[in-house]
């Protein structure tokens, strides 16, 4: 058979069905295999490989990236070569940045023209290199197989990542005898991988070491970030922080690592983290971070964050990570699934009453909850998301853009479980939010899935809104229009003087209601009154179909609490409706308070 075909049989032997792509004169001969490999198996539908055509390569690499973190499954993105793979190098990167597995096919001119300049080259392995976990270039057709197979190997073990695969056209068109098997010799991943395994087992002297530093706390506090759920880990962590007792705060990429209804979720941290969740973290004695980087974003002053913990644990499967930002004083390189399972089976339970704690987070989170603007005539964001939580019970999945949206989403959301607040967290882009909704769409039919998104972000990629009509898939858009970069402008408030250079969008005239029409919308509406917001909610989850709803909301409306860029949780800005407390509040030991225990989970 044609390499074209071989392509399609790898990906049919990993059992991706679906595949997000544009099609180009360089990948041509594997557009040619899909429609050929699913008219052959026209009475097995569902062996079939679906096809997802976007209105941009980038569309394409996010809808991969939204359906691998919806799913926990690889993401497929098949482009052709030139400004096609160029067009990939933004999602590949946050691919990366997020720890997401994907997979991009790129077509590339053949061998003979490489090197040329050809019509639509670019050298893909030099460009994605520096973006991506792995970058293969195929020069040899008999290694065609065994490069796939191993790409897919590499995307989902150990710490996940994007895999870039470039695929000279001649080799597309090349006729060979199909292998069925077999990978490429890779002695330095594997032999690491292999390492790993086992090094990762939990000895007993290194979980007795682990439990000593948990009994000599009385302050203990985990750091969940995305390692939690995109190592499946969402049953063992439950059960570990119930066994012990130990509150939780989450990063970004951690929301939904434990419900966030649950009594010992004091969500998230960092420069926009709920206060109480900061000042749990200023005032813990021991922080266990697990699956977690310590990025800046979360740390802001290193040498300042988490100042009253004696100790610091850390579990994380990448090494490079242990003691990057903060020195660990216990840690533990491995699996985060088998790790806690290691340690729940080491001690069913610690004598440790933590009780005081407890009481002393509850009040915090109390006194110094999140809260808003009540009395506004304009509607605020965080109500509409309260009423939105109402609606939906914490059941559907969430995706976002990038800005103040983002935020108001991470704090406000109420998620019952993992992989279902999908959002650019280390890389941070801007027009990620619809066309992830499209994948997560795809990779679960029947769930509700909402994009959240900023007219900023949404203009990024919104040609994407036909890509939802067109397949008929039911995302439902909230926009919330505040006519400008919202976030933006906050830093402008408060670090430019007011100095709203290139972030006020008021002059631009799209009518994102007519445009949403236009792309084949039927439920397409915009509301601008406070009163309204309750009904329009209803009717545009209940639609049957794609639904796209304009929210004009305050345009003063600012994401906080905040944590400036480099300072420390010490100097975090609560707004005007958030209590802040105040400064050279230590905790002790051993707080004076008491707690029935029945009312913790």
């Amino acid at each position: 058979m044609s390499g074209a075909d071989m392509v399609l049989h790898v990906l049919s032997q990993e059992h991706v069905n679906t595949i997000f792509g544009y099609s180009g004169g360089a990948i041509l001969p594997t557009y040619d295999a899909i429609f050929r490999y699913n008219e052959s198996h026209d009475r097995e539908p569902e062996k079939q490989i679906r096809l997802i055509v976007p209105a941009n390569e980038q569309g394409a690499g996010f809808m991969a990236a939204g359906y691998a973190r919806a799913s926990g499954n690889v993401g497929v993105c098949l482009v052709t070569s030139g400004p096609g793979a160029t067009n990939t190098v933004t999602p590949v990167r946050d691919c990366m940045a997020d720890s997401i597995p994907m997979v991009l096919i790129s077509g590339q001119v053949a061998r003979a023209a490489i090197g040329t300049d050809a019509f639509q080259e670019a050298s893909v392995f030099n460009i994605m290199s520096a973006c991506a976990k792995h970058v293969f270039l195929v020069t040899d057709p008999l290694k065609l197989e065994a490069t796939l197979r191993t790409a897919f190997e590499i995307a989902r073990t150990g710490r996940p990542g994007p895999v870039v695969v470039d695929i000279p056209k001649d080799i597309q068109n090349w006729i060979g005898e199909y292998q069925g098997g077999g990978v490429l010799e890779l002695k330095g991943y594997r032999d690491r991988m292999k390492s790993q395994q086992v090094f990762s087992r939990m000895l007993p002297q290194k979980a007795d070491a682990f439990f000593d530093l948990l009994e000599n706390s009385h302050r203990p506090l985990v750091y969940a970030g995305g390692g939690v759920i995109n190592s499946n880990s969402g049953s063992e962590f439950k059960e570990f922080i119930e066994r012990y007792r130990i509150p939780v705060v989450t990063t970004l990429m951690g929301i939904g690592s434990l419900s966030t209804t649950h009594a010992l979720n004091y969500h998230m941290l960092g420069m926009h983290g709920t206060a109480y969740a900061n000042y749990a973290v200023e005032d813990c004695d021991l922080l266990i971070a697990i699956g977690a980087r310590f990025d800046d974003r979360v740390v802001g002053n290193p040498h300042k964050f988490a100042p009253n913990a004696r100790a610091i644990a850390q579990i994380d499967i990448d090494p490079s990570e242990i003691c990057k930002v903060k020195n660990a004083d216990w840690h533990h390189v491995g699996d985060i699934r088998s790790t806690l399972i290691s340690l729940c089976e080491h001690k069913a339970a610690i004598g440790k009453d933590y009780s005081a704690w407890h009481v002393h987070l509850q009040s915090i989170r109390s006194t110094h909850r999140m809260d808003f603007d009540r009395e506004s005539e304009l509607i605020q964001p965080y109500y509409v998301i309260e009423e939105l939580n109402r609606i939906t019970n914490g059941d559907a999945i969430i995706t976002t853009g990038v800005g103040q949206h983002q935020m108001w989403a991470a704090q406000y959301c109420e998620f019952r479980g993992s992989r279902m607040f999908l959002t650019s967290g280390g890389m941070g882009t801007m027009g990620f939010g619809l066309p992830a909704a499209i994948g997560a769409q795809v990779a679960n039919p029947e769930r509700l899935v909402i994009d959240i998104d900023g007219d900023g972000s949404l203009r990024m990629n919104f040609g994407e809104m036909e890509t939802a009509t067109t397949y008929n898939l039911p995302v439902k858009v909230l926009l919330f229009n505040n006519f400008g970069d919202g976030m933006v402008r906050q830093w402008q408030k408060l670090y430019f003087s007011d100095r709203f250079s290139g972030s006020d969008k008021s002059l631009h005239r799209k009518d994102f209601v007519k445009s949403a029409e236009a792309d084949g919308f039927e439920f397409a509406k915009r509301i601008t009154k406070n009163g309204e917001v309750t009904k329009a909610l209803a009717e545009f989850i209940s639609f049957q179909g794609p639904a796209f709803l304009e929210v004009i909301i305050d345009p003063d409306a600012g994401v906080y609490p905040m944590v400036g860029p480099g300072q420390p949780y010490s100097k975090m800005v609560t707004g005007p409706f958030i209590m802040q407390r105040e400064q050279g509040v230590a905790p002790t030991d051993e707080l004076p308070y008491s707690i029935d225990k029945s009312d913790m989970f």
